[in-house]
């Protein structure tokens, strides 16, 4: 029994060292990445990109379902987005609602006849709709294809530029934002297949036009204690998984991807739950099947704002279905763990993301109590425990921190000194409450995998920042 406890306590010991170690080298990274970043972001001649014939031309793609509360002004945000040459294709996704209509409306849409790419596959398109004032827009109505992976898809099939630009109907992208995530493929072109922008939490802030004019914390919590759990996903997290070219997400609300890559591919997987994830796995190992060099890069800086649950039931079902979308990606490219043939991908990436993300719920929910328990029976060292408890909740505490100074030296997004302060409080509540909720949601998740279960959950949102007076 004895030998059980110290082989139990060993194990919980060594994960939450291994990954936080992990985690330690990335924030490191992030450091020195970051600080190089901005300054060269301010010697970059935006305006001259903005003018150059060189730039590629990008296509968005929004898919909508019942999205006519704010389809209008989210359509309107990205047609004045900053960029020498875009087009914005919006998919009605066979919406119940007016979605169609008001579309119809505000942007004085006539059927058209466009010529639609064949190589993807989506559910049969009704009608394709052109807008008299913007001959940049295009509106494809469609019948439902049953998830959002067919929707991206019926943008993509009437794409008509080189890049494409994956964006969710009630994202806000900055004006900037597709300059700003382009700029690796215009210093390498023929190198960089992929990029991701960061996402930020928009609850709490004051929007006007379909613009963020003020930043702001969530009063909510819940909400406010993802600001911090989005600072180290893609301040450190994507940074640093990014640096040896093995960032396996790029988040669905903000990517931009070689659309020729995409469309040899198959596009969007609408049989997966998690179709960013799987997508980007895809392209990594299309690109080593084909041993030609490539890179996949996340840019801090170009910003897309998105509303995160503020109830626990609605936060349940996103990190179920994250969950659930991780496991069925690492099972349908299972060839790819420990492959030396894949390089960094297989041999570090893909492994750590089934042991330290997909499985990690496992020792999380049941390594502490266990080792707790162990203690108070007297079958652990003093020692030993709080070791296990600098490990496990004050480093963990020091990594969220540290994530918060990443942002405010290179961003100061939220400037006011209160909301700091709650930031700080937070990552406590962080680490012994907050994390553990999330590894029983994800536990969870595996049960949900086992019977088979594919849909999202009603998804409610409250709508997207404050609005302006």
């Amino acid at each position: 029994m004895t030998t059980a406890i110290e082989v139990v306590s060993g194990i919980t010991l060594a994960y939450f060292l291994l990954v936080n170690a992990i985690y330690l080298g990335f924030t490191a990274t992030a450091w020195r990445r970051l600080l190089a970043h901005q300054r060269e972001a301010k010697t970059l001649p935006l305006d001259e990109v903005l003018s150059s014939p060189l730039t590629p031309g990008v296509s968005v793609l929004v898919p909508a379902y019942n999205e006519a509360a704010g389809i209008v002004v989210s359509v309107r945000s990205l047609l004045d987005l900053r960029y020498p040459r875009h087009e914005v294709v919006v998919v009605n996704d066979g919406s119940t609602d007016d979605t169609l209509q008001r579309l119809i409306d505000a942007f004085e849409l006539e059927p058209v006849r466009k010529a639609l790419r064949q190589d993807v596959a989506c559910a049969p398109v009704k009608q394709v709709y052109g807008s008299r004032r913007y001959p940049n827009l295009w509106v494809v109505d469609k019948e439902n294809g049953g998830g959002k992976a067919d929707a991206i898809n019926g943008c993509l099939v009437a794409a008509s530029h080189e890049y494409v630009c994956a964006i969710d109907a009630d994202a806000v992208l900055e004006p900037d934002a597709l300059l700003q995530v382009a700029r690796p493929i215009l210093d390498d072109p023929e190198v960089v297949v992929a990029t991701g922008g960061i996402v930020r939490v928009i609850n709490g802030c004051v929007l006007r036009d379909g613009r963020v004019v003020e930043v702001g914390l969530p009063k909510s919590n819940l909400a406010a204690v993802q600001v911090l759990e989005y600072f180290r996903a893609f301040l450190v997290g994507r940074v640093g998984w990014s640096s040896v070219n093995a960032l396996l997400i790029i988040s669905g609300a903000f990517g931009l991807f070689r659309r020729s890559l995409v469309e040899e591919i198959g596009g969007w997987d609408q049989e997966m739950i998690g179709e960013d994830i799987e997508l980007v796995v895809r392209m990594h190992r299309r690109m080593h099947e084909l041993d030609q060099p490539y890179r996949i890069e996340f840019v801090p800086d170009p910003v897309c704002w998105t509303e995160v649950p503020e109830t626990l039931r609605v936060l349940s079902r996103q990190r179920r279905r994250w969950q659930r979308g991780l496991g069925q990606t690492l099972w349908v490219h299972k060839k790819l763990i420990l492959n030396p043939r894949f390089g960094t991908l297989g041999l570090v990436a893909v492994p750590y993301f089934l042991f330290f993300e997909f499985l990690s719920p496992i020792i999380e929910l049941l390594g502490p109590p266990f080792v707790i328990v162990a203690f108070l029976l007297g079958r652990l060292s003093f020692t030993f425990f709080v070791a296990f408890l600098v490990v496990a909740v004050l480093l963990g505490f020091l990594l969220s921190i540290a994530a918060l100074a990443l942002e405010e030296i290179n961003f100061r997004r939220h400037q006011r000194s209160r909301e700091l302060a709650r930031l700080v409080l937070l990552a406590a509540f962080e680490n012994v409450g907050y994390r553990q909720i999330n590894a029983f949601w994800r536990f969870v998740a595996y049960f949900d995998l086992m019977r088979g279960r594919s849909g999202w959950g009603d998804m409610q949102k409250k709508g997207l920042g404050v609005p302006s007076v």
